[in-house]
Formats: structure tokens, C-alpha cells, sequence
């Protein structure tokens, strides 16, 4: 029948009976394929199916013919025309594609290959000479190590006494041998251009830290409007106009003249963000034996145009969530002990290393922890030096009393430090962990007090002996108020001396990996899962395992702390200080702490 629609002729199509159909779908294969399929094209090869035949190499998959029960569920497929293009899934086809594929995977050699040349021959002899002595190599190592794992492992302490230079001292100990071998880290952890990009982020994330915090300082201090300054209820002139009635001190309510303050008035709060700008830029730390106190991150700001200063902690909460608060308001203050007691913070006593004090007194915000004692010292650990000397050009009056960097008390002390580090060269962890902890333990006992007495009986117990004329001579330094009273961290460093500032900063910054909860304390456990021994000498060297040199390291760690399931960052301030007395150079030492901590 023909159907036209639209214009458009439509070709003639035969119906065929439905049971017609079911009759060949129940005979398997349809044998006249060409009555069914368009003519075929000329660059269309012919199929042979006759050829094909069952072979070995089959996967034992046999073509299971369509059951005259099954359903169709297709039934207007088969009596559409297929093209040339589109491919037949039928389990023949797929096992003619599987036997083609296994033909063009076989490597056959052409019989007119020509022959290799002469130096393809000599570079394939090299490379076979090349293997063959890389592989005994690799079996002498193999046999090698394999004969020194059935040996017995030295001790790391056995390891330092094989060495000539530690043959002569007496005095060294088992802790003490492995306590020196964390001086072994001398080697750079990272490669140049690593170190470099490491640099250059912890840079940017440093500059975009005080950043913020200048940003938070400036807020702070501009958005307090004259409106609300203190300085506005002194005013007594309009308290004069306010209507009196007789018998009555003051004026009931509903008569005062309640209206805002008059915001022309200039008061001494009135700063404008150029008076702002002028100011030196400061990072510091709290002189504290509380770990979460020691391991606050201050930023402080010294003004020069009214000599105030300012001290804001940068906290972190969370991952992304960062906050600069005060922890020290603006305001001018000045020294609470030493020679310039009671005189004013001016630019000059702002340097690295310098010490601010303040009374706790004046700070009600402050922390618990810090308001136990009625003073507390921020140590100043970086400064803007450009800041610095474009503010002493315009300050004259800071030229005038300009402070000695090297004074007497500085000198007794680098003599004593002097006389003494030769030998605490050598025991220097043990003797500066040990008086840590002997002072601790004296303090619970005696309610906090130490006397002069005790000092010097700590001394003669650790075998640092000095005169009676040096001992004074420091006393009366460190017992600047006369009360009997010093406390046991500022003598330690006055008599061992103390890291400066950039080793201390690699030391906190490790601890403050450790402690990421900013508890005060980490335990040990953490510190066993944290300490990394393979980029050790001794390791690389196979002359040690990694687990001898860790349980050297907490072997020696245990014994400075008076808990052996937590390590405090007093403890672990002391175990550094003492390992820094051995190592001269700054990066050497900052070795020691990138290599195992991964800083």
C-alpha cells in the first residue's frame, strides 16, 4: 500500500504475518540475509561464514540459539532495514572480532627484515654488560645487609664511644652520647629551590598575619568617636546651666539638659590615621613557663606620636577563621624593674631582645595564668628596622638617652657563661634539663620560694662551680628588688646563658606543631609519632636504625621530664637550650629541629 504524507511518497513495505515471524525466529539463524539487508556495496568485502569453524583457542563459549519460547522484545527490529554501518551484536560476529584481534596481537617477524647494524649490536652488548653488573651489585648489597640484620644492632650510645674525639671525656654519660647524637643534623632537610618556596610562604603567610593585625589596630583606635571619650563627663561648664531648685544638690532628671557632647571639644583620644601611621612595628613573646602563655603570637605597635604602645594577639579558630584581639591597650607605660625603673618606654628600648614589663595590676583582661604574679616580661623577637630609622630621624629626644647595649651586668654575665661552656659543651642537655628540674621539684616544696641558698647548693650539685665574688656580683643583678626572691629561669640563662631569638623561634614553632590544641603540654605519644630519625647521618650511614635514634631521643626527653607520659614546653625548651650550647652555628642548630619535625 502506498502512503503519501505531505507530499512525501512513503516506500511500500510487505507485512508479514506474525506467526511467519515466530516460524523463523524459532529456526535460529535467518539463512537469506540479503531478502533483509540492503544491497551490499562494492568496497564492502564479502563474509564467508563457511569458514569459520570451531578451534581450540576458544573460551568454551557456544552460541545458544533463541528459543521459539522466549519473547521478542523488540518486534519491529527485525523487519527494519539495517545499514552497512551499523554493527551486528550476534555471537558470531564477536568471536570473528576475538579470533581477528588474536591474529593482529601475534608477533610475527617479517622474512625481509634486514640485519641490525653494527653499533646498534655494540649498544645493545653495552646495555646487556650494564644490566648484568647493576644486578650483581644489587645481590652483593642484598647479601650484605643481610648478614648485618643477623648480626646484633650497637647501641647508639656504643655507636659515640667508637668515636676517637669522645674517647677522652670522662664525664659524659650514656644519656649524655645520646643526647649529642641530635647534633648530627647538620645537613639541609630541603633542596635549594624547595627552601626557597618554603621561605617565600611562610613569608607571605607572616606578612599577611601582621597585615590583618595593623588593619585591627587602626579600627580599634579610629573608630572611638570624641562623642564617647571618658574626657567629655569632666566638662563642668554645663553642669553650671543646668536648672537648680532650692534644696535640692542637683536637678531632677526631667529638668537636665540631656544633650550630646559637643564634637568640636579635642580631646587626647582625637588621633587621625596620619598620627597612626608613624608607628613602629614589633613582634614579641611572653617570658613564661605556661606553654599556651609562651606560645601566644603578640604583635605590638610603639606610637611616636604621644610615645603610647600597644600589644594585639593574633588567635586562630578553627582552619579559616582568624582574629586580632588586644591584649595590651594603648596607653604609655613604662619600666617596672631594672636600672630604668619607672621611667617611659621610648624608640630606643624597643629592639630584638629587649624586655617590656608590666604590672598585672593595670590589665584586668589578662589571662588567669598571667595575673599569679604581679609582673610579666614580653621579650621583643622581631622589629621593622626600616620603621625604625625613619622614626629615630624625626625623634631627637630619643637620640639624648640612648641606652647601652653592653653594660656591667651583661659583662659578669658573659663572663661566667663563658668560663662554664666549655663544659657544658659536652653535657649541656643533662645539666640544663636537670637544674629545670630540681628547681621545679624545690618550688612545690617550698611553696614557690627559692633563696639564695638553694641556688647555690643547685650549683654545687650540678658541678658548676664560681667564686663567691661572681656569685654576688650576679645575685645583685638578678635581686634588683631586694626581696630575697628570683626566679630560677632568669638565673639559669644568666649563669648557661640562652638561645637568642631566631633558634627560639624554630623551637616554638615545632612545639606549637606538636601541640596543636595549644594545651601547654603534648604527650609522649604524640612526640613518638611525630619524631621522623631518616634523614639521620647515623641512619643513612646504616650504622643505626631509625629506632635506635628515636628511642635515643625520647630516652633523653623522659629523663628531663618530671612526667615521662607528657613533655611540657618548658622541658622541651630546656632540652633544646642545652643541645644549642653545642652547636655554633644558627642553622646548624635550626637543622636539628627541621630535620626530624618536618618544619
Amino acid at each position: 500500500m502506498d502512503l503519501e504524507v505531505k507530499g512525501v511518497a512513503a516506500s511500500p513495505r510487505k507485512h508479514v504475518p506474525l506467526s511467519s515471524k515466530k516460524n523463523k525466529l524459532a529456526q535460529g539463524w535467518r539463512t537469506h540475509t540479503k531478502s533483509n539487508h540492503g544491497p551490499r556495496p562494492a568496497e564492502v568485502p564479502c563474509l564467508d561464514l563457511g569458514k569459520l569453524g570451531d578451534s581450540e583457542d576458544e573460551d568454551g563459549d557456544t552460541y545458544i540459539p533463541y528459543s521459539a519460547g522466549e519473547p521478542h522484545t523488540d518486534p519491529l527490529q527485525s523487519s527494519s532495514t539495517i545499514s552497512w554501518g551499523t554493527p551486528v551484536q550476534n555471537p558470531s560476529a564477536q568471536h570473528y572480532d576475538i579470533q581477528q584481534l588474536s591474529l593482529w596481537e601475534q608477533k610475527t617477524v617479517p622474512e625481509n627484515l634486514p640485519p641490525p647494524a653494527d653499533s646498534y649490536k655494540l649498544k645493545y652488548q653495552q646495555y646487556e654488560a650494564e644490566m648484568k653488573e647493576g644486578y650483581k651489585e644489587y645481590s652483593q648489597r642484598a647479601e650484605e645487609k643481610k648478614a648485618k640484620n643477623s648480626q646484633p644492632h650497637k647501641t647508639p650510645g656504643k655507636i659515640i664511644e667508637e668515636q676517637p674525639k669522645n674517647k677522652t671525656d670522662d664525664e659524659l654519660t650514656v644519656l649524655d652520647e645520646k643526647a649529642l647524637l641530635q647534633q648530627c643534623y647538620a645537613s639541609k632537610p630541603y633542596t635549594t629551590q624547595h627552601n626557597i618556596r618554603k621561605l617565600e610562604a611562610e613569608d607571605l603567610a607572616t606578612e599577611r598575619k601582621k597585615q590583618a593585625v595593623v588593619e585591627q589596630v587602626m579600627i580599634d583606635q579610629l573608630s572611638r568617636a570624641v562623642i564617647s571619650d571618658p574626657e567629655q563627663n569632666m566638662r563642668t561648664d554645663t553642669c553650671e546651666k543646668d536648672l537648680m531648685f532650692p534644696g535640692l544638690r542637683t536637678a531632677p532628671l526631667r529638668f537636665r539638659k540631656r544633650t550630646l557632647h559637643e564634637t568640636k571639644i579635642r580631646t587626647r583620644s582625637a588621633l587621625t590615621e596620619n598620627m597612626l601611621s608613624n608607628k613602629l612595628r614589633f613582634d614579641g613573646r611572653l617570658i613564661s613557663r605556661n606553654g599556651r602563655d609562651a606560645c601566644r603570637e603578640l604583635i605590638g605597635f610603639f606610637f611616636a606620636c604621644d610615645k603610647s604602645l600597644t600589644v594585639y594577639e593574633y588567635r586562630q579558630f578553627g582552619k579559616n577563621r582568624t582574629k586580632a584581639l588586644p591584649f595590651i591597650q594603648k596607653g604609655i607605660y613604662s619600666h617596672q624593674r631594672g636600672q630604668r625603673k619607672g621611667k617611659q618606654y621610648c624608640l630606643n628600648d624597643v629592639y630584638i631582645g629587649a624586655d617590656l614589663t608590666f604590672l598585672t595590676l593595670h590589665h584586668p583582661g589578662l589571662p588567669e595564668s598571667i595575673k599569679q604574679k604581679p609582673l610579666f616580661t614580653i621579650r621583643v623577637t622581631n622589629i621593622d628596622e626600616t620603621a625604625k630609622a625613619f622614626l629615630k630621624t624625626f625623634d631627637v629626644e630619643n637620640e639624648k638617652h640612648a641606652l647601652r647595649q653592653e653594660d656591667d651586668g651583661k659583662n659578669i654575665f658573659r663572663n661566667i657563661q663563658d668560663m662554664l661552656r666549655e663544659k657544658l659543651s659536652k653535657r649541656g642537655v643533662r645539666t640544663v634539663t636537670g637544674l629545670g628540674k630540681y628547681f621545679r621539684e624545690m618550688e612545690e616544696k617550698q611553696n614557690g620560694i627559692l633563696t639564695k641558698a638553694d641556688f647555690k647548693e643547685a650549683l654545687k650539685m650540678f658541678h658548676l662551680e664560681v667564686s663567691e665574688k661572681d656569685f654576688e656580683a650576679l645575685w645583685l643583678i638578678l635581686d634588683d628588688n631586694s626581696d630575697d626572691e628570683v626566679d630560677y629561669i632568669e638565673f639559669t640563662h644568666a649563669i648557661l646563658g640562652e638561645m637568642n631569638e631566631y633558634r627560639k623561634a624554630f623551637v616554638r614553632k615545632a612545639y606549637m606543631k606538636l601541640d596543636y590544641n595549644k594545651t601547654g603540654s603534648v604527650p609522649m605519644i604524640d612526640i613518638k609519632k611525630c619524631y621522623c630519625a631518616k634523614k639521620h647521618p647515623q641512619v643513612l650511614a646504616d650504622n643505626a636504625t631509625e629506632e635506635e635514634i628515636k628511642s635515643s631521643f625520647l630516652e633523653t626527653l623522659e629523663d628531663a621530664c618530671r612526667n615521662p607520659n607528657e613533655v611540657s614546653f618548658c622541658e622541651f625548651e630546656d632540652y633544646y637550650e642545652g643541645l644549642s650550647i653545642g652547636i655554633l652555628d644558627d642553622e646548624d642548630f635550626v637543622n636539628t629541629l627541621r630535620n626530624p619535625w618536618g618544619i
